[in-house]
Protein backbone atom coordinates (compact mmCIF):
# COMPACT_ATOMS: atom_id res chain seq x y z
CA UNK A 1 0.00 0.00 0.00
CA UNK A 2 1.18 3.52 -0.72
CA UNK A 3 1.45 6.19 1.90
CA UNK A 4 -1.34 8.34 0.47
CA UNK A 5 -5.06 7.92 0.89
CA UNK A 6 -7.01 6.70 -2.15
CA UNK A 7 -10.68 6.97 -3.05
CA UNK A 8 -12.46 3.65 -2.62
CA UNK A 9 -14.06 3.08 -6.02
CA UNK A 10 -15.90 0.00 -4.78
CA UNK A 11 -18.21 2.32 -2.82
CA UNK A 12 -19.29 4.36 -5.84
CA UNK A 13 -23.04 4.59 -6.45
CA UNK A 14 -23.61 3.23 -9.93
CA UNK A 15 -26.69 3.38 -12.15
CA UNK A 16 -27.99 1.59 -15.19
CA UNK A 17 -27.48 3.15 -18.60
CA UNK A 18 -31.20 2.65 -19.17
CA UNK A 19 -31.90 5.17 -16.40
CA UNK A 20 -29.45 7.82 -17.66
CA UNK A 21 -30.80 10.63 -19.85
CA UNK A 22 -28.70 11.20 -22.98
CA UNK A 23 -28.49 13.95 -25.58
CA UNK A 24 -27.55 12.01 -28.72
CA UNK A 25 -29.39 9.21 -30.52
CA UNK A 26 -28.25 7.13 -33.47
CA UNK A 27 -31.52 8.11 -35.17
CA UNK A 28 -30.12 11.67 -35.39
CA UNK A 29 -26.91 10.63 -37.16
CA UNK A 30 -26.03 11.97 -40.60
CA UNK A 31 -27.12 10.37 -43.83
CA UNK A 32 -24.14 10.60 -46.19
CA UNK A 33 -24.49 13.23 -48.89
CA UNK A 34 -24.77 12.02 -52.47
CA UNK A 35 -21.40 12.55 -54.22
CA UNK A 36 -23.05 14.28 -57.18
CA UNK A 37 -24.73 16.77 -54.86
CA UNK A 38 -21.44 17.37 -53.06
CA UNK A 39 -19.65 17.92 -56.37
CA UNK A 40 -22.23 20.51 -57.42
CA UNK A 41 -22.00 22.30 -54.09
CA UNK A 42 -18.19 22.35 -54.19
CA UNK A 43 -18.24 23.75 -57.74
CA UNK A 44 -20.52 26.54 -56.57
CA UNK A 45 -18.11 27.74 -53.88
CA UNK A 46 -15.74 30.64 -54.62
CA UNK A 47 -12.13 29.88 -55.43
CA UNK A 48 -10.96 31.66 -52.31
CA UNK A 49 -9.61 30.98 -48.81
CA UNK A 50 -11.22 28.03 -46.98
CA UNK A 51 -13.20 26.91 -50.04
CA UNK A 52 -9.94 26.56 -51.98
CA UNK A 53 -8.35 24.76 -49.02
CA UNK A 54 -11.25 22.31 -48.82
CA UNK A 55 -10.91 21.51 -52.51
CA UNK A 56 -7.15 20.99 -52.10
CA UNK A 57 -7.64 18.65 -49.13
CA UNK A 58 -10.26 16.63 -51.00
CA UNK A 59 -8.02 16.38 -54.07
CA UNK A 60 -4.98 15.26 -52.06
CA UNK A 61 -7.04 12.69 -50.16
CA UNK A 62 -8.42 11.23 -53.36
CA UNK A 63 -4.95 11.21 -54.92
CA UNK A 64 -3.50 9.36 -51.93
CA UNK A 65 -6.21 6.71 -52.25
CA UNK A 66 -5.61 6.28 -55.98
CA UNK A 67 -1.89 5.88 -55.33
CA UNK A 68 -2.48 3.25 -52.67
CA UNK A 69 -1.12 5.44 -49.88
CA UNK A 70 -2.44 5.45 -46.28
CA UNK A 71 -5.31 7.77 -45.31
CA UNK A 72 -5.40 7.99 -41.52
CA UNK A 73 -8.36 9.39 -39.58
CA UNK A 74 -7.65 10.61 -36.03
CA UNK A 75 -10.62 11.82 -34.00
CA UNK A 76 -11.91 13.01 -30.66
CA UNK A 77 -15.17 12.27 -28.90
CA UNK A 78 -17.16 15.25 -30.20
CA UNK A 79 -16.96 13.89 -33.74
CA UNK A 80 -18.95 10.82 -32.70
CA UNK A 81 -21.44 12.86 -30.68
CA UNK A 82 -22.44 15.13 -33.57
CA UNK A 83 -23.39 12.13 -35.67
CA UNK A 84 -20.94 12.11 -38.59
CA UNK A 85 -19.73 8.52 -38.14
CA UNK A 86 -21.81 7.28 -41.12
CA UNK A 87 -19.91 9.64 -43.44
CA UNK A 88 -16.54 8.29 -42.36
CA UNK A 89 -17.89 4.73 -42.41
CA UNK A 90 -18.70 5.27 -46.09
CA UNK A 91 -15.05 6.23 -46.71
CA UNK A 92 -14.03 3.16 -44.72
CA UNK A 93 -16.25 0.89 -46.78
CA UNK A 94 -14.88 2.36 -50.03
CA UNK A 95 -11.33 1.60 -48.92
CA UNK A 96 -10.34 5.25 -48.61
CA UNK A 97 -9.65 5.22 -44.88
CA UNK A 98 -6.85 2.78 -44.06
CA UNK A 99 -6.52 3.47 -40.31
CA UNK A 100 -8.87 4.91 -37.69
CA UNK A 101 -7.25 6.26 -34.49
CA UNK A 102 -9.21 7.79 -31.64
CA UNK A 103 -8.94 8.91 -28.04
CA UNK A 104 -10.73 7.20 -25.18
CA UNK A 105 -13.74 9.52 -25.23
CA UNK A 106 -14.42 8.77 -28.89
CA UNK A 107 -14.23 5.04 -28.16
CA UNK A 108 -16.72 5.36 -25.28
CA UNK A 109 -19.25 7.23 -27.42
CA UNK A 110 -18.72 4.79 -30.30
CA UNK A 111 -19.30 1.78 -28.02
CA UNK A 112 -22.40 3.33 -26.44
CA UNK A 113 -23.88 4.11 -29.84
CA UNK A 114 -23.21 0.53 -30.98
CA UNK A 115 -24.67 -1.11 -27.89
CA UNK A 116 -27.46 1.26 -26.85
CA UNK A 117 -28.10 3.56 -29.80
CA UNK A 118 -27.55 6.66 -27.67
CA UNK A 119 -24.77 8.47 -25.83
CA UNK A 120 -23.64 11.80 -24.30
CA UNK A 121 -25.04 13.23 -21.09
CA UNK A 122 -25.52 16.60 -19.44
CA UNK A 123 -22.08 16.78 -17.82
CA UNK A 124 -22.76 19.87 -15.72
CA UNK A 125 -25.98 18.54 -14.21
CA UNK A 126 -24.64 15.04 -13.63
CA UNK A 127 -21.39 16.37 -12.15
CA UNK A 128 -23.35 18.30 -9.54
CA UNK A 129 -25.23 15.10 -8.69
CA UNK A 130 -22.05 13.01 -8.65
CA UNK A 131 -23.46 10.75 -11.35
CA UNK A 132 -21.46 11.81 -14.42
CA UNK A 133 -20.40 8.65 -16.25
CA UNK A 134 -21.50 6.38 -13.40
CA UNK A 135 -23.13 3.75 -15.60
CA UNK A 136 -22.43 0.08 -15.07
CA UNK A 137 -22.83 -1.25 -18.61
CA UNK A 138 -20.23 0.87 -20.44
CA UNK A 139 -17.46 0.57 -17.87
CA UNK A 140 -17.93 -3.14 -17.20
CA UNK A 141 -18.02 -4.02 -20.91
CA UNK A 142 -15.04 -1.92 -21.99
CA UNK A 143 -12.85 -2.83 -19.02
CA UNK A 144 -13.55 -6.55 -19.34
CA UNK A 145 -12.68 -6.42 -23.04
CA UNK A 146 -9.48 -4.52 -22.21
CA UNK A 147 -8.43 -7.41 -19.98
CA UNK A 148 -9.25 -9.84 -22.79
CA UNK A 149 -7.14 -7.72 -25.15
CA UNK A 150 -4.01 -8.07 -23.02
CA UNK A 151 -4.43 -11.82 -22.71
CA UNK A 152 -4.96 -12.13 -26.48
CA UNK A 153 -2.15 -9.76 -27.47
CA UNK A 154 -4.56 -7.28 -29.05
CA UNK A 155 -4.87 -3.51 -28.97
CA UNK A 156 -7.87 -1.69 -27.53
CA UNK A 157 -9.36 -0.71 -30.87
CA UNK A 158 -9.14 -4.21 -32.29
CA UNK A 159 -10.54 -5.82 -29.13
CA UNK A 160 -13.46 -3.40 -28.68
CA UNK A 161 -14.39 -3.62 -32.35
CA UNK A 162 -14.30 -7.41 -32.30
CA UNK A 163 -16.38 -7.55 -29.12
CA UNK A 164 -19.08 -5.33 -30.61
CA UNK A 165 -19.28 -7.57 -33.65
CA UNK A 166 -19.23 -10.81 -31.69
CA UNK A 167 -22.03 -9.74 -29.36
CA UNK A 168 -23.94 -8.46 -32.41
CA UNK A 169 -24.54 -5.06 -30.86
CA UNK A 170 -27.84 -3.66 -32.06
CA UNK A 171 -26.39 -0.55 -33.72
CA UNK A 172 -22.93 -1.82 -34.63
CA UNK A 173 -23.38 -0.68 -38.24
CA UNK A 174 -23.03 2.91 -36.94
CA UNK A 175 -19.82 2.10 -35.04
CA UNK A 176 -16.43 2.99 -36.48
CA UNK A 177 -14.75 0.41 -34.24
CA UNK A 178 -17.07 -2.40 -35.29
CA UNK A 179 -16.98 -1.53 -38.99
CA UNK A 180 -13.18 -1.26 -38.96
CA UNK A 181 -12.92 -4.69 -37.35
CA UNK A 182 -15.39 -6.12 -39.87
CA UNK A 183 -13.40 -4.68 -42.77
CA UNK A 184 -9.95 -5.60 -41.47
CA UNK A 185 -8.93 -1.93 -41.16
CA UNK A 186 -6.64 -1.07 -38.23
CA UNK A 187 -8.47 0.84 -35.49
CA UNK A 188 -6.48 2.08 -32.52
CA UNK A 189 -7.47 3.75 -29.26
CA UNK A 190 -5.04 6.01 -27.42
CA UNK A 191 -5.86 6.70 -23.78
CA UNK A 192 -4.45 8.77 -20.93
CA UNK A 193 -5.32 7.25 -17.55
CA UNK A 194 -7.82 9.30 -15.59
CA UNK A 195 -9.30 11.09 -18.59
CA UNK A 196 -12.28 8.81 -19.27
CA UNK A 197 -15.37 7.83 -17.28
CA UNK A 198 -14.61 4.10 -17.53
CA UNK A 199 -11.45 4.71 -15.50
CA UNK A 200 -13.43 5.06 -12.29
CA UNK A 201 -15.30 1.84 -12.86
CA UNK A 202 -14.27 -0.44 -9.95
CA UNK A 203 -13.27 -3.12 -12.45
CA UNK A 204 -10.87 -0.89 -14.37
CA UNK A 205 -7.42 -2.47 -14.78
CA UNK A 206 -4.89 0.26 -15.50
CA UNK A 207 -2.23 -2.25 -16.50
CA UNK A 208 -4.55 -3.81 -19.09
CA UNK A 209 -5.60 -0.43 -20.53
CA UNK A 210 -2.00 0.73 -20.65
CA UNK A 211 -0.63 -2.40 -22.30
CA UNK A 212 -3.37 -2.57 -24.93
CA UNK A 213 -3.17 1.15 -25.72
CA UNK A 214 0.62 1.00 -25.97
CA UNK A 215 0.20 -1.79 -28.48
CA UNK A 216 -2.12 0.49 -30.43
CA UNK A 217 0.60 3.16 -30.39
CA UNK A 218 2.95 0.71 -32.09
CA UNK A 219 0.24 -0.18 -34.61
CA UNK A 220 -0.19 3.50 -35.49
CA UNK A 221 3.57 3.92 -35.82
CA UNK A 222 3.55 0.91 -38.14
CA UNK A 223 0.91 2.52 -40.34
CA UNK A 224 2.92 5.75 -40.45
CA UNK A 225 5.86 3.82 -41.87
CA UNK A 226 4.02 4.52 -45.12
CA UNK A 227 3.89 8.29 -44.51
CA UNK A 228 5.30 9.15 -47.94
CA UNK A 229 2.38 10.52 -49.92
CA UNK A 230 -0.07 9.68 -47.14
CA UNK A 231 -2.88 11.82 -45.71
CA UNK A 232 -3.47 12.26 -41.98
CA UNK A 233 -6.73 13.87 -40.85
CA UNK A 234 -6.96 15.13 -37.27
CA UNK A 235 -10.61 15.80 -36.49
CA UNK A 236 -11.69 17.35 -33.22
CA UNK A 237 -8.80 16.33 -30.97
CA UNK A 238 -7.00 19.31 -29.47
CA UNK A 239 -4.39 17.54 -27.35
CA UNK A 240 -4.19 13.76 -27.16
CA UNK A 241 -4.19 12.68 -30.81
CA UNK A 242 -1.79 15.45 -31.95
CA UNK A 243 0.66 14.38 -29.23
CA UNK A 244 0.30 10.68 -30.05
CA UNK A 245 0.70 11.40 -33.77
CA UNK A 246 3.90 13.39 -33.29
CA UNK A 247 5.52 10.57 -31.30
CA UNK A 248 4.30 7.79 -33.60
CA UNK A 249 5.54 9.72 -36.63
CA UNK A 250 8.92 10.16 -34.96
CA UNK A 251 9.15 6.40 -34.45
CA UNK A 252 8.24 5.81 -38.09
CA UNK A 253 10.80 8.37 -39.30
CA UNK A 254 13.51 6.88 -37.06
CA UNK A 255 12.83 3.48 -38.64
CA UNK A 256 13.25 4.90 -42.14
CA UNK A 257 9.92 6.39 -43.20
CA UNK A 258 9.94 9.24 -45.71
CA UNK A 259 7.74 12.27 -45.04
CA UNK A 260 7.88 13.49 -48.65
CA UNK A 261 4.46 14.31 -50.03
CA UNK A 262 2.74 13.90 -46.67
CA UNK A 263 -0.55 15.79 -46.28
CA UNK A 264 -1.82 16.68 -42.83
CA UNK A 265 -5.13 18.35 -42.07
CA UNK A 266 -6.61 19.69 -38.84
CA UNK A 267 -10.40 19.95 -38.90
CA UNK A 268 -11.79 21.66 -35.83
CA UNK A 269 -14.39 24.13 -34.64
CA UNK A 270 -11.61 26.19 -33.06
CA UNK A 271 -7.94 25.97 -33.99
CA UNK A 272 -5.62 25.08 -31.09
CA UNK A 273 -1.87 25.21 -30.55
CA UNK A 274 -0.99 21.51 -30.53
CA UNK A 275 -2.84 20.52 -33.69
CA UNK A 276 -1.36 23.51 -35.48
CA UNK A 277 2.24 22.70 -34.58
CA UNK A 278 2.16 18.90 -34.15
CA UNK A 279 -0.11 18.05 -37.08
CA UNK A 280 -0.04 20.93 -39.55
CA UNK A 281 3.41 22.55 -39.26
CA UNK A 282 6.15 20.30 -37.85
CA UNK A 283 5.57 17.17 -39.97
CA UNK A 284 5.27 18.96 -43.32
CA UNK A 285 8.76 20.32 -43.94
CA UNK A 286 9.72 17.58 -46.42
CA UNK A 287 9.51 17.94 -50.21
CA UNK A 288 5.94 18.04 -51.49
CA UNK A 289 4.42 17.89 -47.99
CA UNK A 290 1.57 20.22 -47.08
CA UNK A 291 -0.33 21.03 -43.91
CA UNK A 292 -3.84 22.50 -43.84
CA UNK A 293 -6.24 23.87 -41.25
CA UNK A 294 -10.00 23.98 -41.75
CA UNK A 295 -12.30 25.55 -39.18
CA UNK A 296 -16.02 24.84 -39.00
CA UNK A 297 -18.77 22.90 -37.31
CA UNK A 298 -18.07 19.17 -37.59
CA UNK A 299 -21.68 18.34 -38.39
CA UNK A 300 -21.58 20.57 -41.50
CA UNK A 301 -17.99 20.51 -42.74
CA UNK A 302 -17.20 16.80 -42.36
CA UNK A 303 -20.14 15.36 -44.37
CA UNK A 304 -19.22 17.75 -47.18
CA UNK A 305 -15.57 16.68 -47.06
CA UNK A 306 -16.42 12.96 -47.09
CA UNK A 307 -18.88 13.30 -49.96
CA UNK A 308 -16.41 15.49 -51.81
CA UNK A 309 -13.76 12.78 -51.64
CA UNK A 310 -16.18 10.20 -53.04
CA UNK A 311 -17.25 12.62 -55.76
CA UNK A 312 -13.61 13.18 -56.71
CA UNK A 313 -13.04 9.43 -56.95
CA UNK A 314 -16.09 8.96 -59.17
Amino acid sequence: MGRYREADLSKLKRLSAADRPTKVSVSEFARPLEPAAAAALLRSLPDQLAARTLRDVIARTAAAHRAGRPVVLMLGGHVIKVGVSPCFIELLERGVLTHVAMNGAAAIHDVEIARMGRTSEDVEAHLQAGSFGMVDETGSFMNEVARVATRAGMGLGEAWGRALEEERSAHRDASLLARAWRGGVPATVHVALGTDTIHYDPGCDGAALGEASLRDFRVLAGTLAGARGAVVLNVGSAVLMPEVFLKALTVARNLGASLAGLTTVNFDQLQHYRPRVNVVERPTRAEGARGYSLTGHHEILLPLFCAGVLASLE
